[in-house]
């Protein structure tokens, strides 16, 4: 019994190794290496837009603040105590055109006036004496006289003297009276009080300003804009023989106030004569007329000097343009086309205007021709792509210099 066991504890394991070798042949003697299969690269995946030609208004954007068109100082032309105020002379205040802002006591000017009449009177009087001496002495000459007569016998220089002295005296009056009408401050035009230094019984000085006001016709926004902009829009240049251009571009000037934003409609009248030699840029002077008047839109708040603007200045039509995201460009003028066949394609354009976001192709570019709008690290002429199905036209993008 031990003998027989011993056997097989020596016998199994043999068998087993044997039966496991067998299988592992079998194994081998069956597989069969698979075929290989060619490498298959798949083009890249592009998304592309169709170029569509637009005909489009441009639009030169800029920034600038509410000035008044007309400024000036309320300046007395004679001295003396302050004896009306009127209640529109005040911080802003609103006054018409004529009205009465500030009287000055007269009874000074009112006495030098009639001085001056009385100086008149006096001169008048010599004259006319100085000539009834003057017609004696000719009649007394015709009857004794001989020889030539000297021009003092016949009192000529006196005369002349007498003439001056009652042009002298018209004129003072005429000085006067100029002076009784200024102690009477009246309104130059319609207008708005920027601040004032007066109060009734003070004394002013003659030529010291009492007050800053400016006119309410019309508010001016001085508009800084590239040069290069220039060529987008028609701006009045300013030529010397060039007249005055009435009609003006227009220009739409929104701001946001009190939590709502706002629009007025105006005109670039004039540029200003100087390039800035530090910005490079010229200075457009827009014009909105009654800023301060309500108009139709009630809710509408005045058009306040020192109010900060954007502008949006109308400017050339142009045709047959196509606009593109700035994400299609490839490098300063070159795009990439998808041809019919699924080939890229490079392609030199001719832009008319960069934007930040946008440029606009006014030749290189076909109509219908799919832009590929897709970065792509490795590309070159030529090469395969795949079209997204999402192709489309242009995507809505609008110029910060803005097209319409």
């Amino acid at each position: 019994m031990n003998k027989l066991r011993l056997a097989l504890m020596g016998i199994l394991p043999i068998a087993v190794l044997g039966l496991g070798g067998l299988g592992m042949k079998l194994l081998l003697d069956s597989f069969e290496a698979p075929a290989p299969e060619p490498l298959r690269i798949r083009p890249p995946l592009v998304e592309v837009m169709q170029a569509l030609p637009e005909d489009l208004t441009l639009t030169v954007q800029a920034e600038g603040t509410v000035a008044p068109r007309t400024e000036s100082q309320l300046v007395p032309e004679v001295s003396g105590r302050v004896t009306g105020v009127s209640p529109s002379l005040a911080v802003g205040g609103f006054f018409e055109q004529g009205e009465e802002l500030l009287r000055i006591e007269r009874r000074l000017y009112e006495l030098a006036a009639v001085r001056s009449k009385a100086a008149i009177e006096q001169a008048r009087l010599r004259l006319a004496t100085e000539r009834q001496e003057a017609a004696l002495a000719r009649r007394e000459w015709a009857a004794i006289g001989t020889g030539e007569p000297s021009p003092l016998l016949f009192r000529e220089p006196q005369i002349a003297e007498a003439q001056a002295a009652l042009a002298a005296a018209e004129a003072t009056l005429q000085q006067a009276e100029h002076d009784l009408e200024r102690t009477v401050i009246r309104a130059p035009f319609d207008g708005y009080v920027r601040s004032e230094q007066v109060d009734p019984g003070q004394f002013v000085q003659r030529g010291a300003p009492v007050a800053t006001i400016y006119s309410v016709d019309v508010a001016e926004v001085r508009l800084p804009i590239p040069t290069d902009e220039l060529a987008f829009c028609r701006l009045p240049l300013s030529y010397r023989d060039d007249a005055a251009d009435e009609q003006g571009t227009p220009v739409t000037l929104t701001t946001e106030f009190a939590g709502r934003e706002h629009a007025w409609n105006g005109r670039v009248v004039r540029t200003e004569g100087e390039v800035d030699p530090r910005t490079r840029m010229i200075v457009a002077v827009a014009q909105v007329p009654d800023p301060y008047g309500r108009g139709s839109n009630r809710s509408r708040p005045p058009l306040k000097v020192g109010m900060f603007l954007q502008a949006r200045i109308q400017g050339i039509r142009v045709r047959d343009v196509i606009r593109l995201p700035r994400t299609a460009l490839r490098g300063r003028d070159l795009v990439w086309i998808a041809d019919a066949s699924g080939h890229l394609r490079f392609r030199k354009v001719d832009i008319l205007r960069r934007e930040r976001d946008v440029v606009l192709v006014r030749d290189g570019i076909e109509s219908g021709e799919r832009v590929c709008v897709s970065p792509l690290e490795a590309a070159t002429d030529g090469m395969r792509v795949e079209v997204a199905q999402s192709e489309g036209a242009a995507p809505a993008v609008t110029l910060p210099g803005g097209v319409s």
